[in-house]
Protein backbone atom coordinates (compact mmCIF):
# COMPACT_ATOMS: atom_id res chain seq x y z
CA UNK A 1 0.00 0.00 0.00
CA UNK A 2 1.13 3.73 -0.55
CA UNK A 3 2.02 6.46 2.06
CA UNK A 4 -1.12 8.30 2.14
CA UNK A 5 -2.64 11.60 3.62
CA UNK A 6 -5.75 11.68 5.21
CA UNK A 7 -7.50 14.68 3.01
CA UNK A 8 -6.12 17.15 0.41
CA UNK A 9 -4.72 20.53 1.23
CA UNK A 10 -4.68 22.06 -2.24
CA UNK A 11 -8.20 23.94 -2.16
CA UNK A 12 -9.07 22.65 -5.87
CA UNK A 13 -13.20 21.66 -6.40
CA UNK A 14 -13.72 18.34 -7.96
CA UNK A 15 -16.74 17.67 -10.47
CA UNK A 16 -16.96 14.04 -11.29
CA UNK A 17 -19.34 12.64 -14.32
CA UNK A 18 -20.87 9.18 -14.14
CA UNK A 19 -19.54 8.73 -17.40
CA UNK A 20 -16.15 8.09 -16.42
CA UNK A 21 -17.03 5.77 -13.79
CA UNK A 22 -19.18 3.73 -16.54
CA UNK A 23 -16.12 3.73 -19.19
CA UNK A 24 -13.81 2.28 -16.21
CA UNK A 25 -16.34 -0.42 -14.88
CA UNK A 26 -16.68 -1.54 -18.75
CA UNK A 27 -13.09 -1.85 -18.83
CA UNK A 28 -12.54 -3.71 -15.94
CA UNK A 29 -15.56 -5.93 -17.01
CA UNK A 30 -14.23 -6.69 -20.75
CA UNK A 31 -10.72 -7.41 -19.47
CA UNK A 32 -11.81 -9.58 -16.29
CA UNK A 33 -14.14 -11.75 -18.91
CA UNK A 34 -11.62 -11.99 -21.21
CA UNK A 35 -9.10 -13.36 -18.35
CA UNK A 36 -11.05 -15.83 -17.28
CA UNK A 37 -9.95 -19.66 -18.49
CA UNK A 38 -12.45 -21.50 -20.40
CA UNK A 39 -14.13 -24.10 -18.01
CA UNK A 40 -12.39 -27.84 -18.47
CA UNK A 41 -13.50 -31.10 -17.83
CA UNK A 42 -9.69 -32.24 -16.64
CA UNK A 43 -10.29 -29.66 -14.14
CA UNK A 44 -13.47 -29.78 -12.82
CA UNK A 45 -12.75 -33.85 -12.34
CA UNK A 46 -9.17 -33.36 -10.43
CA UNK A 47 -9.34 -31.57 -7.18
CA UNK A 48 -5.59 -30.51 -7.54
CA UNK A 49 -5.55 -29.09 -11.46
CA UNK A 50 -8.45 -26.94 -9.80
CA UNK A 51 -6.85 -25.91 -6.62
CA UNK A 52 -3.60 -24.95 -7.96
CA UNK A 53 -5.68 -22.76 -10.68
CA UNK A 54 -7.80 -20.65 -8.57
CA UNK A 55 -5.51 -18.35 -6.88
CA UNK A 56 -4.97 -16.91 -10.25
CA UNK A 57 -7.84 -17.58 -11.68
CA UNK A 58 -9.40 -15.33 -8.45
CA UNK A 59 -7.22 -12.60 -8.97
CA UNK A 60 -8.63 -9.14 -9.54
CA UNK A 61 -7.08 -7.74 -12.91
CA UNK A 62 -6.31 -4.23 -12.99
CA UNK A 63 -6.83 -1.87 -15.82
CA UNK A 64 -5.73 1.34 -16.68
CA UNK A 65 -6.60 4.35 -18.29
CA UNK A 66 -6.60 8.25 -18.49
CA UNK A 67 -9.12 10.82 -17.73
CA UNK A 68 -10.08 13.99 -19.26
CA UNK A 69 -11.65 17.13 -18.72
CA UNK A 70 -11.19 21.25 -18.18
CA UNK A 71 -9.52 23.05 -15.40
CA UNK A 72 -11.14 26.56 -15.07
CA UNK A 73 -9.72 28.14 -11.99
CA UNK A 74 -9.49 25.89 -8.74
CA UNK A 75 -12.01 23.80 -10.78
CA UNK A 76 -11.09 20.34 -12.16
CA UNK A 77 -13.97 18.85 -14.05
CA UNK A 78 -13.85 15.15 -15.07
CA UNK A 79 -15.65 14.10 -18.18
CA UNK A 80 -14.30 11.47 -19.84
CA UNK A 81 -11.64 8.62 -20.03
CA UNK A 82 -9.84 6.59 -22.24
CA UNK A 83 -8.09 3.17 -21.98
CA UNK A 84 -3.96 2.77 -21.65
CA UNK A 85 -1.49 -0.13 -22.40
CA UNK A 86 -0.19 -1.52 -19.66
CA UNK A 87 3.43 -3.16 -19.21
CA UNK A 88 3.16 -5.46 -15.96
CA UNK A 89 6.96 -6.17 -16.67
CA UNK A 90 8.30 -2.81 -16.30
CA UNK A 91 5.19 -1.79 -14.45
CA UNK A 92 4.55 1.53 -17.10
CA UNK A 93 2.60 2.71 -19.75
CA UNK A 94 2.55 2.21 -23.74
CA UNK A 95 3.30 5.91 -24.31
CA UNK A 96 3.50 5.79 -28.09
CA UNK A 97 -0.39 4.07 -27.81
CA UNK A 98 -0.75 6.91 -25.00
CA UNK A 99 0.02 10.39 -27.20
CA UNK A 100 -2.34 8.42 -30.19
CA UNK A 101 -5.09 8.25 -28.25
CA UNK A 102 -4.39 11.62 -26.88
CA UNK A 103 -4.06 12.93 -30.32
CA UNK A 104 -7.32 11.41 -31.66
CA UNK A 105 -9.35 12.76 -28.28
CA UNK A 106 -8.06 16.46 -29.10
CA UNK A 107 -9.67 16.41 -32.86
CA UNK A 108 -13.07 15.27 -30.97
CA UNK A 109 -12.60 17.08 -28.08
CA UNK A 110 -10.25 20.23 -28.19
CA UNK A 111 -10.85 21.70 -25.30
CA UNK A 112 -9.98 18.55 -23.25
CA UNK A 113 -6.83 17.30 -21.71
CA UNK A 114 -5.37 15.11 -19.49
CA UNK A 115 -6.05 15.46 -16.07
CA UNK A 116 -5.11 12.17 -14.80
CA UNK A 117 -5.56 8.21 -14.82
CA UNK A 118 -7.57 5.72 -13.20
CA UNK A 119 -6.90 1.80 -12.19
CA UNK A 120 -8.67 -0.54 -9.54
CA UNK A 121 -8.78 -1.70 -6.50
CA UNK A 122 -9.15 -0.80 -2.85
CA UNK A 123 -6.19 1.33 -2.37
CA UNK A 124 -3.41 3.11 -4.34
CA UNK A 125 -0.43 0.50 -4.55
CA UNK A 126 3.23 1.55 -4.24
CA UNK A 127 4.08 0.72 -7.72
CA UNK A 128 1.06 3.26 -8.74
CA UNK A 129 3.21 6.55 -7.43
CA UNK A 130 5.54 5.21 -10.69
CA UNK A 131 3.10 5.30 -13.34
CA UNK A 132 1.75 8.72 -11.35
CA UNK A 133 5.30 10.43 -12.13
CA UNK A 134 5.14 8.96 -15.41
CA UNK A 135 2.35 11.19 -16.43
CA UNK A 136 3.80 14.48 -14.64
CA UNK A 137 5.45 15.42 -18.12
CA UNK A 138 1.86 15.74 -19.27
CA UNK A 139 -0.01 17.46 -16.45
CA UNK A 140 2.08 18.36 -13.38
CA UNK A 141 -0.48 17.69 -10.81
CA UNK A 142 -1.83 14.88 -12.29
CA UNK A 143 -5.63 13.45 -10.23
CA UNK A 144 -5.31 9.55 -9.73
CA UNK A 145 -9.34 8.11 -10.08
CA UNK A 146 -9.57 4.75 -8.08
CA UNK A 147 -12.32 2.59 -8.63
CA UNK A 148 -13.41 -0.38 -6.11
CA UNK A 149 -14.17 -3.48 -7.82
CA UNK A 150 -15.40 -5.53 -4.81
CA UNK A 151 -19.79 -5.02 -4.27
CA UNK A 152 -20.61 -3.90 -0.99
CA UNK A 153 -24.20 -3.70 -0.66
CA UNK A 154 -24.11 -1.60 2.77
CA UNK A 155 -21.81 1.65 0.93
CA UNK A 156 -24.31 4.26 0.21
CA UNK A 157 -21.41 6.43 -1.87
CA UNK A 158 -19.73 5.43 -5.18
CA UNK A 159 -17.19 3.43 -4.86
CA UNK A 160 -14.83 5.88 -6.60
CA UNK A 161 -11.62 7.46 -4.38
CA UNK A 162 -10.18 10.58 -6.28
CA UNK A 163 -5.90 11.12 -5.08
CA UNK A 164 -3.82 14.23 -5.96
CA UNK A 165 -0.54 13.95 -4.94
CA UNK A 166 1.35 16.41 -2.70
CA UNK A 167 4.90 16.97 -1.48
CA UNK A 168 5.72 15.79 2.34
CA UNK A 169 9.00 15.37 4.29
CA UNK A 170 8.71 11.77 5.78
CA UNK A 171 11.95 11.24 7.75
CA UNK A 172 14.02 13.89 6.98
CA UNK A 173 13.52 13.19 3.12
CA UNK A 174 10.90 14.80 0.61
CA UNK A 175 8.61 12.15 -1.20
CA UNK A 176 5.27 12.14 -3.06
CA UNK A 177 2.25 10.95 -1.53
CA UNK A 178 -1.17 10.32 -2.44
CA UNK A 179 -3.52 12.28 -0.98
CA UNK A 180 -7.27 11.89 -1.17
CA UNK A 181 -9.41 14.56 -2.57
CA UNK A 182 -13.53 15.26 -2.03
CA UNK A 183 -15.45 15.50 -5.43
CA UNK A 184 -19.02 16.03 -6.19
CA UNK A 185 -20.98 14.47 -8.75
CA UNK A 186 -21.98 16.53 -11.94
CA UNK A 187 -24.07 15.27 -14.57
CA UNK A 188 -25.76 16.70 -18.00
CA UNK A 189 -29.08 16.02 -19.28
CA UNK A 190 -27.63 13.18 -21.64
CA UNK A 191 -25.65 11.19 -19.49
CA UNK A 192 -28.94 11.02 -17.01
CA UNK A 193 -30.66 9.59 -20.09
CA UNK A 194 -27.69 6.89 -20.56
CA UNK A 195 -27.16 6.50 -17.07
CA UNK A 196 -30.84 5.60 -16.35
CA UNK A 197 -31.26 3.94 -19.28
CA UNK A 198 -27.91 1.51 -18.11
CA UNK A 199 -29.54 0.87 -15.00
CA UNK A 200 -32.75 -0.70 -16.23
CA UNK A 201 -30.59 -3.00 -18.10
CA UNK A 202 -30.06 -5.84 -15.09
CA UNK A 203 -29.16 -9.40 -16.43
CA UNK A 204 -31.67 -11.75 -15.94
CA UNK A 205 -31.98 -15.41 -14.89
CA UNK A 206 -30.92 -16.80 -18.16
CA UNK A 207 -27.73 -14.86 -18.40
CA UNK A 208 -28.96 -12.18 -21.31
CA UNK A 209 -29.95 -8.59 -19.96
CA UNK A 210 -33.08 -7.72 -19.47
CA UNK A 211 -35.70 -5.75 -21.02
CA UNK A 212 -36.50 -1.88 -20.26
CA UNK A 213 -40.19 -3.11 -19.77
CA UNK A 214 -39.57 -6.16 -17.93
CA UNK A 215 -37.33 -3.80 -15.20
CA UNK A 216 -40.23 -1.06 -15.54
CA UNK A 217 -42.64 -3.80 -14.34
CA UNK A 218 -40.19 -5.47 -12.18
CA UNK A 219 -40.44 -1.69 -9.75
CA UNK A 220 -43.82 -1.59 -10.28
CA UNK A 221 -44.43 -5.11 -8.51
CA UNK A 222 -41.50 -3.90 -5.71
CA UNK A 223 -43.79 -0.81 -5.62
CA UNK A 224 -47.46 -2.56 -5.00
CA UNK A 225 -46.10 -4.65 -2.58
CA UNK A 226 -44.64 -2.18 -0.17
CA UNK A 227 -47.90 -0.60 -0.56
CA UNK A 228 -49.61 -3.99 0.45
CA UNK A 229 -47.40 -4.52 3.25
CA UNK A 230 -48.06 -0.98 4.60
CA UNK A 231 -51.80 -1.04 4.32
CA UNK A 232 -51.37 -4.44 6.39
CA UNK A 233 -50.02 -2.71 8.71
CA UNK A 234 -52.30 -0.05 9.44
CA UNK A 235 -55.28 -2.37 9.08
CA UNK A 236 -53.99 -4.71 11.88
CA UNK A 237 -53.30 -1.58 14.01
CA UNK A 238 -57.02 -0.39 13.06
CA UNK A 239 -58.18 -3.30 14.55
CA UNK A 240 -56.12 -3.78 17.34
CA UNK A 241 -57.64 -0.05 18.11
CA UNK A 242 -61.01 -1.40 17.60
CA UNK A 243 -60.57 -4.32 20.15
CA UNK A 244 -59.04 -1.61 22.88
CA UNK A 245 -55.57 -3.87 23.03
CA UNK A 246 -53.95 0.10 21.85
CA UNK A 247 -55.02 3.58 22.95
CA UNK A 248 -57.59 5.20 20.27
CA UNK A 249 -55.74 8.07 18.56
CA UNK A 250 -58.05 10.80 17.03
CA UNK A 251 -55.67 12.39 14.89
CA UNK A 252 -54.54 9.16 13.77
CA UNK A 253 -58.09 8.20 12.67
CA UNK A 254 -58.73 11.47 11.25
CA UNK A 255 -55.75 11.18 8.87
CA UNK A 256 -56.58 7.63 7.47
CA UNK A 257 -59.87 8.73 7.25
CA UNK A 258 -58.66 11.08 5.00
CA UNK A 259 -56.40 9.01 3.34
CA UNK A 260 -59.41 6.60 2.35
CA UNK A 261 -61.86 9.75 1.11
CA UNK A 262 -59.15 9.90 -1.77
CA UNK A 263 -59.95 6.67 -2.96
CA UNK A 264 -63.35 7.29 -4.48
CA UNK A 265 -61.91 9.76 -6.69
CA UNK A 266 -60.60 7.86 -9.47
CA UNK A 267 -64.06 6.38 -9.84
CA UNK A 268 -65.33 9.89 -10.99
CA UNK A 269 -65.88 10.71 -14.25
CA UNK A 270 -63.15 13.03 -14.90
CA UNK A 271 -61.21 10.41 -14.32
CA UNK A 272 -62.52 8.08 -16.76
CA UNK A 273 -61.85 10.79 -19.59
CA UNK A 274 -58.28 11.67 -18.70
CA UNK A 275 -57.60 8.07 -18.62
CA UNK A 276 -58.95 7.00 -21.70
CA UNK A 277 -57.68 10.41 -23.99
CA UNK A 278 -54.04 9.48 -21.94
CA UNK A 279 -54.73 6.03 -23.20
CA UNK A 280 -55.26 6.74 -26.71
CA UNK A 281 -52.47 8.84 -27.10
CA UNK A 282 -50.24 6.62 -25.88
CA UNK A 283 -52.10 3.76 -28.45
CA UNK A 284 -51.48 6.68 -31.24
CA UNK A 285 -47.89 7.12 -30.15
CA UNK A 286 -46.98 3.35 -30.42
CA UNK A 287 -48.89 3.11 -33.70
CA UNK A 288 -47.17 6.17 -34.83
CA UNK A 289 -43.80 4.55 -34.23
CA UNK A 290 -44.79 0.82 -35.59
CA UNK A 291 -45.70 2.62 -38.95
CA UNK A 292 -42.60 4.68 -38.78
CA UNK A 293 -40.65 1.50 -38.75
CA UNK A 294 -42.60 -0.10 -41.23
CA UNK A 295 -41.73 2.62 -43.74
CA UNK A 296 -38.14 2.67 -42.70
CA UNK A 297 -37.85 -1.28 -43.85
CA UNK A 298 -39.96 -0.65 -46.75
CA UNK A 299 -37.79 2.21 -48.43
CA UNK A 300 -34.89 -0.24 -47.58
CA UNK A 301 -36.36 -3.13 -49.37
CA UNK A 302 -37.00 -0.42 -52.31
CA UNK A 303 -33.62 0.52 -52.33
CA UNK A 304 -31.88 -2.87 -53.04
CA UNK A 305 -34.59 -4.14 -55.48
CA UNK A 306 -34.01 -0.88 -57.71
CA UNK A 307 -30.34 -1.57 -56.86
CA UNK A 308 -30.73 -5.20 -57.96
CA UNK A 309 -32.88 -4.00 -61.00
CA UNK A 310 -31.04 -1.27 -62.28
CA UNK A 311 -28.32 -3.34 -62.12
CA UNK A 312 -30.71 -5.58 -64.81
CA UNK A 313 -31.52 -2.95 -66.43
CA UNK A 314 -28.11 -1.74 -67.71
CA UNK A 315 -27.78 -5.02 -69.59
CA UNK A 316 -31.34 -5.41 -70.79
CA UNK A 317 -32.53 -2.14 -71.12
CA UNK A 318 -35.24 -2.36 -68.20
CA UNK A 319 -36.10 1.00 -65.82
CA UNK A 320 -36.19 1.16 -62.36
CA UNK A 321 -38.82 -0.16 -60.12
CA UNK A 322 -39.80 3.42 -58.50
Amino acid sequence: MARMASSSSSGLTFKFHPLVMLNISDHYTRVKSQSQPPPSSHSCSNGSGSGADSPSASAPPRVFGCVIGVQSGRTVEIFNSFELLYDPSTHSLDRAFLEKKQELYKKVFPNFYVLGWYSMGSDAQESDMQIHKALMDINESPVYVLLNPSINHAQKDLPVTIYESELHVIDGIPQLIFVQASYHIETVEAERISVDHVAHLKPSDGGSAATQLAAHLTGIHSAIKMLNSRIKVLHHYLLAMQKGDIPCENSLLRQVSSLLRRLPAINSEKFKDDFLMEYNDTLLVSYLAMFTNCSSTMNELVDKFNTAYDRHSRRGGRTAFI
